[in-house]
């Protein structure tokens, strides 16, 4: 009985050759036929078991069979891989504990995206579905001397379907499954003549939300989306080949950037989020940035007059916060929220490559034009605040009466100040138009700056609090390569690229109710103490802008091979690389008085001489433009021994490097680095790749080490992301099998073993304990702009004691103990880091962010210590040409942590996810019936997480992979 290739070639999880087997009727032994997988990781035509690389492929068949649909689903099987979505509609594909943990418009990927060998800046491949594709190819390892960007973890590479000269052929796929799924596939290749095809594919996904919203009942985190690809081959001569390609990309629906936010509520306000755990709960608004700006002891100090301060303060720090009569729904599927989410992105690629031998030199010619863009707003709490306490209610009636009456002279001393109504009127009328029972208005997210107190807001019955992160991106890229192919021992391989790209308009925004508040009560009361007009404090939201950025790359690269022996041969690589970067940005919040009568952009102020976005360079700067470059050598060895036809051993060497970036801007201004520098790692492999027992049975395994530089890490700072460097070393194993027991049956296991840990002494502060876990001191939320500090004395009790008289002088409470079960050792207040500064004693410190603590030893972020993969699947043969083919994998997921800084809190739980289907194929494999369901347990597996800063109260955003689906597709091929 003869198995059908097309239903078994490239099955298996690690993506090795599948062999399948043909058998005669009077044949006693099967004997292999040679299916093998046929990728080019070092820019030529193998077979994926003859080359000294740890690479990784799938075709077509095992994508559709694996129910391989994304990169979420790719993860899962692949040994030492990893992928998650992060904050800023961004994502991490950590390969052997490398991933794109540096956060920022400067920021280098540490895994290389590729389409058909160029690579990709910004690339929203990650939202997308796969569609017509030949094969992907995931590289393990630092690459640099084939593949024409630097990549310190490794490379995806997808290659898509390209045309086929002299053949007519169509395919259909129609599925539809819960949550109203409906996605549609198809294919067509229409032949122009011999020597020109065209071939057209695309897809579309149209689906409900998997998460209910308790607000209005309705459902989020939709999908609507679609892509196009038309591809080109010409062949002009038996020596030449040319293709073009044109891709378009689209998604415009109601995603959710975050899936969930967590927290240990901290009763304090202090933190707003503990350090032991992660419930399903809100932080403490308290101990935001609204929460202490916006609070009544805050403008007491700032007015010098606590009457006031009572009239006008939204909270009070000691009191009721805005969510602490909700109940966070505790489940990742379910979500409170006012402000429906928005999510747009839309990528166009273009591509053309030639391909020509000159007898046995081969030149490969091409170029990439990229554009992308996108966009989303969603709840920055994913809560649902309150309006019903009595401190809200009477800020809102004092801020309606003063817009009315004007400020009074003295509480028990009116008449009132005249002219000061004016002051507020402004205020009201944008906040509280319909009075102070009315609906709230927020700030809308403009490009021009303009929010609330220009015409444009965003009106609600609840105070509004939502972020938006967009970005847009132009990119190109030209590679010339240039390889033989003669009959003796020396071979080449010689290569160059240069590549522009430029990000502008790239922007995360934070809006409130609050906010606007804030900077119309500050801004006028300011600007009335200055005589100045009626003004607010601009820009009356968060906003950290890239206006424009720009990298300038080129790369000369190339290999040699020696045949030593006809078994034996040695690879010897090496690269130049050169990157020039440009930034231009800022950062503002409430940093300049702004007239109500000024409707055009807050720049346009008399008034912007106050804003400095550049304290580094004399006189006051609107942007802060910095330029770095980096270059670097780097390069491999490989020595591999084809110990027999089926057996071959090696060991190589590779020198990684990456480049460094710029930090934005920061508000308020903190002493960290504008730049930071390259990733450089020394990279150590071993492995052997077998086929044993006539091809029942294929055994892959590696093992590495690597000593790595100054890795790239991310926290924040000021509400701002700001990238530090550090050591790490990095060893482990990976498996990969593939079982053949009859030929019907298919099975296939993986295994990976990764221990990745920072090396030596690196000191970091933990934003989540800036305490460090001393009981002697004491942590501060400065009540000025949100942040913390932390502050040490000479002996048990000294700091408490200080901050406790400073606390006095400024009518604020001494410190006192975080709740026992906090993971936080030290005492809290509130109060204000550089008053407690300006008076700290000889032996006294007060430190910011807080105190360091050695991170020796930790794991590095998004590093699962253990993966295992199986799956098996069996074909039926029926006498009439039909199959039955059911599948089954399961994946195991180990341990991780969201960052570098452990502890439980920090800690990603194991995850199982398992998939099953049957499918029904019709003689000649011409249509076929799938019955499917993925994530069987229905698991709401974490995949990533993410800490906000301080002024946000220290929740972590995370981040999941798709719940249970299930369904039925049908297809056919003509």
């Amino acid at each position: 009985m003869r198995v059908r290739y097309s239903l078994l070639a490239g099955i298996c999880a690690g993506a090795m050759a599948v062999p399948a087997y043909a058998q005669d009727a009077g044949d006693e032994e099967p004997t292999v036929r040679q299916n093998v997988i046929i990728v080019t990781a070092q820019r030529q035509n193998q077979s994926l078991q003859e080359v000294p690389i740890a690479v990784s492929a799938f075709d077509a068949e095992a994508l559709e069979a694996q129910q391989i649909e994304n990169t979420s689903d790719l993860q899962l099987t692949l040994p030492n891989v990893s992928f998650t979505k992060s904050n800023f509609t961004g994502s991490s594909f950590t390969i052997r504990g490398i991933g794109d943990l540096c956060v920022g418009t400067s920021c280098d990927s540490a895994t290389g995206i590729h389409t058909n060998g160029s690579p990709l800046f910004g690339t929203r491949l990650f939202e997308t579905e796969y569609f017509d594709l030949e094969r992907i190819e995931v590289l393990r390892g630092p690459q640099g001397t084939l593949f024409g960007r630097n990549a310190t973890s490794g490379v995806v590479n997808l290659v898509t379907h390209k045309p086929e000269l002299g053949i007519f052929g169509a395919s259909a796929e129609a599925e539809y499954g819960n949550y109203n799924s409906i996605k549609a596939k198809g294919m067509i290749n229409i032949p122009l003549g011999d020597s020109v095809a065209f071939r057209a594919a695309g897809f579309y996904l149209n689906r409900d939300g998997y998460t209910t919203n308790t607000f209005d009942g309705n459902d989020l985190d939709d999908r609507d989306m679609y892509a196009v690809r038309g591809s080109l081959r010409f062949e002009p001569g038996p020596d030449t080949t040319i293709d073009l390609m044109a891709y378009y990309f689209r998604e415009n629906d109601k995603r959710l950037r975050i899936q969930k936010q967590q927290c240990q509520r901290d009763p304090t306000g202090v933190l707003g989020c503990l350090n032991n755990r992660r419930d399903f709960d809100n932080t403490n608004a308290n101990s935001t940035f609204t929460g202490t700006l916006g609070s009544v002891e805050f403008l007491s100090i700032a007015l010098g007059n606590p009457a006031l301060g009572a009239a006008l303060g939204l909270n009070s720090i000691y009191g009721p916060d805005i969510y602490f009569n909700y109940d966070e729904p505790d489940d990742v599927r379910t979500v409170g929220t006012s402000f429906t989410p928005e999510y747009f992105a839309d990528e166009l690629q273009l591509q053309a490559h030639i391909d020509h031998n000159f007898g046995p030199i081969k030149m490969s010619l091409s170029g990439t034009y990229q554009e992308t863009s996108v966009d989303s707003r969603q709840d920055y709490n994913l809560g649902i605040p309150g309006r019903n306490f009595a401190q809200f209610q009477t800020a809102l009636n004092s801020l309606a009466f003063f817009a009315a009456n004007g400020l009074p002279t003295g509480v028990a001393n009116p008449p009132f100040v005249p002219g000061s109504a004016a002051y507020f009127a402004p205020i009201a009328a944008a906040l509280i138009p319909d009075g102070p029972n009315g609906q709230l208005c927020t700030s809308d997210t403009r490009l021009d700056n303009r929010g609330v107190y220009e015409g444009f807001g965003i009106c609600s019955d609840l105070p509004g609090a939502f972020d938006r992160s967009r970005s847009n991106g132009k990119s190109w890229s030209t590679e010339a390569i240039f390889s033989s192919d003669f009959d003796g021992p020396f071979n080449f391989l010689v290569g160059g690229i240069y590549a522009e790209a430029k990000a502008y308009d790239t922007d995360y925004y934070v809006n409130a109710f609050a906010i606007d508040y804030i900077t119309g009560v500050l801004g006028t009361l300011t600007a009335f103490g200055a005589g100045a007009p009626p003004s607010y404090l601009a820009t009356s939201f968060y906003r950290n802008n890239t206006q424009d950025f720009k990298l300038k790359s080129y790369g000369i690269f190339g290999e040699v091979y020696f045949d030593i022996s006809d078994t034996l041969k040695l690879t010897g690589g090496l690269r130049y690389n050169n990157d020039k970067k440009r930034l231009a940005a800022r950062t503002t919040l409430a940093n300049f008085l702004n007239p109500f009568s000024n409707d055009g952009d807050p720049f346009d102020s008399p008034f912007v001489g106050g804003f400095d976005a550049d304290p580094g360079t004399p006189g006051n700067q609107l942007l802060q433009v910095r330029q770095v470059g980096f270059d670097e050598i780097t390069g491999r060895a490989v020595l591999d021994w084809q110990i027999g036809p089926e057996n071959l051993i090696y060991a190589s060497y590779s020198r990684g490097y990456k480049s460094g970036g710029i930090n934005p801007p920061l508000s308020p201004v903190f002493s960290v680095s504008e730049s930071f520098g390259p990733e450089s790692l020394d990279a150590f492999e071993i492995g052997t790749k077998n086929t044993f027992l006539n091809g029942a049975l294929q055994l892959n395994l590696t093992g590495f080490y690597y000593n790595y530089s100054s890795l790239q890490l991310s926290r924040i700072i000021a509400r701002t992301s700001v990238n530090d460097t550090i050591d790490a070393k990095i060893w482990g194993v990976e498996l990969e099998t593939i079982i053949r027991p009859a030929d019907n049956w298919l099975i296939n296991a993986n295994f990976s073993y990764l221990n990745a840990e920072v090396k030596g002494d690196q000191f970091f502060s933990n934003p989540r304990d800036p305490g460090g876990g001393d009981p002697n001191a004491v942590i501060i939320k400065d009540i000025t702009n949100g942040a913390l500090c932390a502050v040490t004395g000479p002996a048990p009790g000294a700091a408490a004691a200080f901050v406790g008289g400073v606390n006095a002088t400024l009518g604020l409470q001494a410190p006192g103990p975080f709740p026992a079960d906090g993971g936080i050792a030290s005492l809290g207040a509130f109060s204000i880091c550089s008053a407690l500064a300006a008076n700290a004693p000889t032996g006294f410190a007060v430190l910011s962010p807080g105190v360091e603590v050695n991170l020796k030893g930790n794991k590095l972020p998004q590093a699962p210590e253990m993966k295992a993969s199986f799956g098996t699947q069996y074909t039926a043969e029926f006498s009439n040409g039909m199959t039955l083919v059911p599948r089954f994998d399961v994946a195991f997921t180990g341990e991780q942590y969201g960052n570098v800084f452990n502890g439980r809190v920090n800690r990603i739980k194991p995850f199982v996810q398992a998939n099953a289907q049957i499918q029904l194929n019709g003689p000649d494999d011409r249509w076929f019936i799938r019955g499917f369901v993925q994530n069987i347990f229905n698991s709401n597996s974490v995949t990533g997480l993410y800490v906000t800063d301080a002024s946000s109260g220290l929740f972590s955003n995370i981040f999941t992979l798709d719940p249970r689906r299930y369904g039925i597709a049908v297809g056919a091929k003509f």
